[in-house]
């Protein structure tokens, strides 16, 4: 077996020719989004890879797990599925300088429930695949369209492949994971309720966990974390895929049923995913199908922005966020007999991603009388009762902080500091003086 040892922008990679591809080790020093990890990671380049045409992507967290590259080779080869170049990556660590290692930042990194670690992969980790280069010359090329991407896990990579998929499906639209720590480490157990709320997202997923897996019953129960994952997939409308064996913690049954998950994965290629029909009420009232954010011009908007507070279409209450020291509370005022308002209690929660506060910019009221709240977490609905009901995406504004959020007729508006965007809702805007129908206290 030959060996070749390559110095590309700062890291070394070691080439072996191994199962019918071209393996490619590397590794990743300094990481920005991680400060002071170190990280290896393996590059698997199947024979059918040209070096011309850039080929889709497979990510498989914490190594080459599932004998995958063999698995990946036979169902190529067999047609049933696309040309795909492997990237394997392990989690990292920090070492001192005798090289021991003193953090291992693996739960910090997989099992976080922001888009943390998507933005590595993105930024870090794929810049430098693409700049190796097999040693009979083909550069490594990766298509840019998420459709053409998978991502794997197991464990906490298993919530770690979810996340990353949830966050960006323009990354990874397709998404398997085994035994996956849907439970109360960091704030995995929420993920069910993102869903719920939240407006389908372009995925494919498959998870897999069994009636034994109770790794840690301080976290919670793996399984039923999974199971109630699962039914809020259902609800929100996503195409799925099940598989809950009887079966413990581990790699084993993930392994036995990897070739079948993965041609399940890629069936109907190169057909793009589309996004599913939500039970959630609010939501299907309100979202238009096929509309998406665009860029307006100022003169397009007709529409009042509220910057200090968000007054109720009559003026019977008002809302403002005090502080962040409030955490995720929206407070409530009323209006008192003389005018101004008073009986301020918290009353609106807003959800976060990994336990953190979230960050608040603007909010708006709608003439049904719901609360749009402009969030680092979407523009998440409230309805009269102080309650999340829905979750849509905000456009993609460079600092939520600097945005601010208006209810138009048929649109959502958002100013932001790089220009105002509008997309399409099912909304109108509330009449000052008018009184919404009561939603009642349920």
């Amino acid at each position: 077996m030959k060996h070749i040892t390559m110095l590309l922008s700062g890291f070394v990679a070691l080439v072996m020719s191994a199962n019918g591809a071209v393996i490619i080790d590397g590794q990743i020093v300094g990481a920005e989004q991680y400060p002071g990890t170190e990280r290896t990671y393996q590059v698997s380049v199947p024979d059918q890879y040209d070096g011309i045409h850039p080929a889709c992507l497979y990510v498989g967290l914490d190594g080459q797990l599932c004998n995958a590259v063999a698995v990946m080779d036979s169902l190529m080869a067999a047609g049933k599925m696309p040309v795909t170049i492997g990237v394997f990556l392990q989690p990292g660590v920090i070492k001192d300088a005798q090289g021991r290692v003193v953090r291992y930042n693996r739960s910090n990194e997989f099992d976080a429930t922001d888009d943390h670690f998507a933005r590595f992969i993105e930024a870090e980790l794929l810049p430098a695949v693409e700049k190796l280069v097999t040693p009979d010359g083909r550069r490594v090329r990766l298509s840019p369209d998420g459709n053409d991407h998978m991502i794997f896990g197991l464990s906490s990579g298993g919530i770690a492949a979810f996340v990353a998929g949830w966050h960006r499906p323009d990354l990874f639209s397709r998404v398997f994971s085994g035994v996956g720590t849907f439970v109360t480490m960091r704030g995995g157990n929420d993920l069910q309720m993102f869903v719920r709320k939240s407006e389908p997202r372009a995925l494919k997923i498959c998870l897999q966990d069994g009636t034994e897996d109770v790794w840690n019953p301080i976290f919670g129960h793996w399984y039923e974390g999974n199971r109630m994952l699962a039914t809020a997939l259902d609800f929100a409308g996503y195409e799925t895929k099940y598989d809950w064996s009887d079966c413990g913690h581990g790699v084993k049954h993930a392994s036995e049923i990897f070739a079948e998950v993965m041609e399940w994965m890629w069936q109907g290629y190169p057909a793009r995913i589309s996004k599913g029909q939500t039970q959630n009420g609010l939501l299907a009232e309100i979202l238009v199908p096929g509309s998406e954010w665009e860029m307006c011009d100022d003169d397009d908007v007709n529409c009042v922005w509220n910057m200090d507070y968000a007054y109720y279409p009559d003026s019977t209450f008002r809302v403002e966020f005090l502080s962040p020291s409030n955490g995720n509370w929206l407070w409530q005022s009323t209006r008192l007999p003389d005018g101004t308002y008073g009986n301020s209690q918290r009353f609106y929660y807003l959800h976060s991603y990994d336990n953190a506060p979230v960050d608040i910019s603007d909010m708006a009221f709608d003439a049904a009388g719901y609360l749009y709240v402009l969030t680092s977490a979407g523009i998440q609905i409230c309805d009269q009762n102080g309650r999340v009901r829905g979750i849509v995406d905000a456009p993609s504004c460079d600092c939520v902080e600097q945005c601010c959020i208006a209810i138009a007729d048929g649109a959502i508006v958002v100013s932001s500091a790089t220009g105002m965007w509008r997309r399409a809702f099912n909304v109108k805007p509330p009449e000052p003086g008018v009184t919404p129908k009561s939603q009642g206290q349920g």
